[in-house]
Formats: C-alpha cells, sequence, structure tokens
C-alpha cells in the first residue's frame, strides 16, 4: 500500500467546484441523449462527436483534474508549485467546453474559441503538474504514470486544436488523419494512463489491500504507452497494420490493468460490498464487454459495434469508476478538513455516515439500468431504447447531482 499524507492537500473549496460541475455535466450528457436517433449512430455525427466532448471535457476531465489537484500532493509529499492555479482551471474548462458543444451542434465558427480556451485550462494543469513533478527528487511508479499521461494530453489537445480550427475552415489539414491521433492520446494516453496509476492509489486505499506486485502495472502503462505512440504515427502515415497493432495492444494494457485491479480486489480485506464497491464491479465489468464489443468489432466491420464497445468504455467503465470514487473522495476530504480537528474533542461522524444511501443506490440502479439500455439501442439500433435508457440515466445523473451536494455541505 502506497504512503499517503495530507500535509500538502489543498483547501476543499479548491477542489469542490470541479466535483460540483463534473457531476452537472453527467446531467447534461444524459438529458442530450434525448436527441439522438438511429440515423445519428455515426462518429462523424456532430451529434456523437458533441456528446463525446460534453462527456469527456464537462464530466471525466473536470473530475480527474480535481481529484488530482488534491493527490499529485499528496502522493509527492510535496506542496503545489502553483496551487492557485486551479482557480482558474474550472471556469477555462467550463467555458471552453460549452464553446466546443455549442460550435459541433450549432455553429463551427465557435470551435476555434472553445478550442484554444480548452487548450488554456489544459496548458496551465499540464504545466503545474509538471512544475511540482519537478520538486520531487525521485519519481515513483505512480508519478511516473503522471507525467507520462501528462505528456500525452499535451500532445492529444493539439492535435484537437488543430482539427477544431480546420473543422471551422479556419486552417486546412486533414481531419481524419489526426482523429485518431487525438483520441489515442487523450484516451490511451492521458485518461487510462491516469487512471491506472491512480488506481493503484485509491482502490488499496479505500479496500486496505496491500501486499500486491506492481509488475502488472509497469507491463499495462508501458504497453498503452506504446499504443499510443503507434497510432500517432499510423495515424499521420495512413499505416492501417500500424493502427491495427495499436488496437490490439490497447487491448492487451487494459486486460492486463484489468488483472491488476482484480488482483487488489481478491486479497482485499475489507469485504463489504457499498456503493463504492459495486460502482467499480460494474465499471470493469463495462471494460471487459467492451472489449469483447471491440473485437467483434474487428470480426465484423459494423460501425456501430465500435460505437456500442465507446459508449460502455465512456459511461459504463469510465462513469461508474469515476462515480463510485466520488462516494470515498469527496466524503473524505470533507471529513479531513471540517472534522478532523474535533477528534477527541466530540462526537464526530464516520466516513460511512457521510454517504446518502438512498440517492447514492438511486444512482447505481438507475445508471447502470441506462447504460445497458442504451448499449442495446446502439447494437440494434433501436429509437425506443434510447428513449428509455436516457431516461434511466437523467433519474440517475439527478441522484447523483444530490449525492454530491450532500456529501460537500454533510454537517455533524
Amino acid at each position: 500500500m502506497f504512503k499517503i499524507s495530507q500535509d500538502f492537500a489543498p483547501p476543499f473549496k479548491l477542489i469542490a467546484p470541479f466535483f460540483i460541475l463534473g457531476s452537472l455535466f453527467y446531467l447534461l450528457s444524459s438529458f442530450s441523449l434525448f436527441s439522438f436517433n438511429v440515423d445519428d449512430f455515426s462518429f462523424a455525427n456532430p451529434k456523437v462527436i458533441s456528446f463525446a466532448h460534453l462527456f469527456l471535457l464537462g464530466f471525466v476531465m473536470m473530475i480527474i483534474f480535481g481529484a488530482m489537484a488534491q493527490l499529485v500532493p499528496v502522493v509527492l509529499e510535496v506542496g503545489h508549485f502553483g496551487v492557485e492555479l486551479f482557480y482558474a482551471i474550472w471556469p477555462l474548462l467550463l467555458i471552453g467546453t460549452l464553446l466546443m458543444v455549442f460550435g459541433f451542434l450549432y455553429s463551427s465558427a465557435l470551435l476555434p474559441y472553445g478550442g484554444v480556451v480548452v487548450l488554456i485550462s489544459m496548458m496551465i494543469f499540464v504545466g503545474e503538474i509538471f512544475l511540482t513533478i519537478a520538486k520531487v527528487k525521485k519519481l515513483t511508479l505512480v508519478m511516473s504514470s503522471v507525467l507520462i499521461s501528462n505528456t500525452f494530453l499535451f500532445f492529444g489537445i493539439i492535435f484537437g486544436l488543430l482539427m477544431a480550427l480546420s473543422y471551422a475552415g479556419t486552417i486546412s489539414v486533414d481531419i481524419s488523419s489526426l482523429l485518431k491521433a487525438h483520441i489515442f492520446s487523450v484516451l490511451g494516453g492521458y485518461i487510462s494512463i491516469t487512471i491506472m496509476g491512480l488506481s493503484v492509489v485509491l482502490i488499496p486505499m479505500f479496500t486496505l489491500s496491500h501486499s500486491f506486485s506492481l509488475r502488472p502495472l509497469e507491463i499495462s502503462i508501458s504497453l498503452m504507452g506504446v499504443t499510443v505512440v503507434l497510432a500517432i504515427v499510423a495515424s499521420l502515415l495512413h499505416k492501417e497494420w500500424l493502427s491495427l497493432l495499436s488496437g490490439i495492444l490497447a487491448i492487451s494494457a487494459m486486460l492486463v490493468y484489468a488483472y491488476l485491479v482484480y488482483i487488489i480486489y481478491k486479497i482485499r480485506p475489507r469485504k463489504e460490498n457499498d456503493i463504492y464497491a459495486i460502482s467499480l464491479m460494474f465499471s470493469y465489468s463495462s471494460l471487459l464487454v467492451s472489449i469483447i464489443v471491440a473485437l467483434l468489432y474487428f470480426i465484423v466491420g459494423k460501425e456501430n459495434y465500435l460505437l456500442a464497445s465507446m459508449w460502455l468504455l465512456f459511461v459504463g467503465f469510465f462513469g461508474f469508476l469515476i462515480t463510485g470514487h466520488i462516494y470515498k473522495i469527496i466524503p473524505f476530504l470533507v471529513w479531513f478538513e471540517r472534522f478532523s480537528p474535533l477528534v477527541g474533542k466530540q462526537k464526530i461522524p464516520m466516513l460511512a455516515d457521510m454517504i446518502p444511501q438512498k440517492s447514492s443506490q438511486a444512482q447505481f440502479v438507475f445508471c447502470a439500468i441506462g447504460v445497458i439500455i442504451v448499449a442495446l439501442a446502439i447494437l440494434f439500433n433501436s429509437n425506443a431504447l434510447i428513449g428509455a435508457g436516457a431516461s434511466f440515466l437523467m433519474m440517475g445523473a439527478l441522484a447523483f447531482i444530490r449525492s454530491v451536494l450532500y456529501m460537500i455541505n454533510f454537517k455533524n
């Protein structure tokens, strides 16, 4: 288990806006599904592109940035280089995300502006993280993963900005050649490697697992790093065989990572299946099903299989991994700041007391059903299933917002 110290943790008021905005974007993403029909199931469709950016930038990135603001100095045991910079990151990411979403849907002229604002917010984030890491003399494997992932994020947003400028007609580049490089840099290089690295800190911390080998983590990060480099080269040089190889390596990396999580989960002494545990079970089940559906895509060649795989990866794996950890991270941060000074002086709540049981369970049930129904809607081209799935997801997202606000405002 990793050594965790709260001595360098930033104030919770710095982190809270990231979690609140992320939960609101989760709701907006769910609501946007009502505008879809079967004719929109294509990676080139503006609605699909808009949803991907709304969910990934607004929900996934927003919450990851907030979590990283807390975890990086805690794991490194050094203070942030410039913690105040995070007060600028979330407003810029908020504005940039909205501009890009509206740009894809209504006016491509907004895309360059949204892309530049997102670029600025992420450059501030990447620069601050790099300068914070530079204060450490010796890097651990986990912090090396942060360094690698943020390097890929830098390239990913550059590719994305070039595509946004081209989409708006400002410059002329081959969007199709940059698309795969952008996707692999952000999804594989940043989000996946970040999740891999932070998982071996957070999951053991919350399950009390220990004495496991980090060798699978080294392998999965190395495989994913090679995957992203090959995917970028394949995209720029139009080498299909390299593209296929990168896809195989990406699947291999995620399988090795899933094996590591299974080992951590298997040796846990804490066996209760709380909202955190069942959220992670659904998350990693979605990852495995996503991989299976992706393999079927390589066999049958139908785009809806790849879309369903990406849906399960985004909303099933990323979504439930994040929501599950929120139910641990927010109570922990609120307890540490609000109640730890009262230890030994008065009765204080346990972390489990700070989680709203009804709304958290409702969020899990509604969102899990919604993810499954929408996946089936994509596979079988059913408008009725899209509406049903969107309804379940929206109800789950409302319950999630209620849970987040309850935990943030918890009083003894």
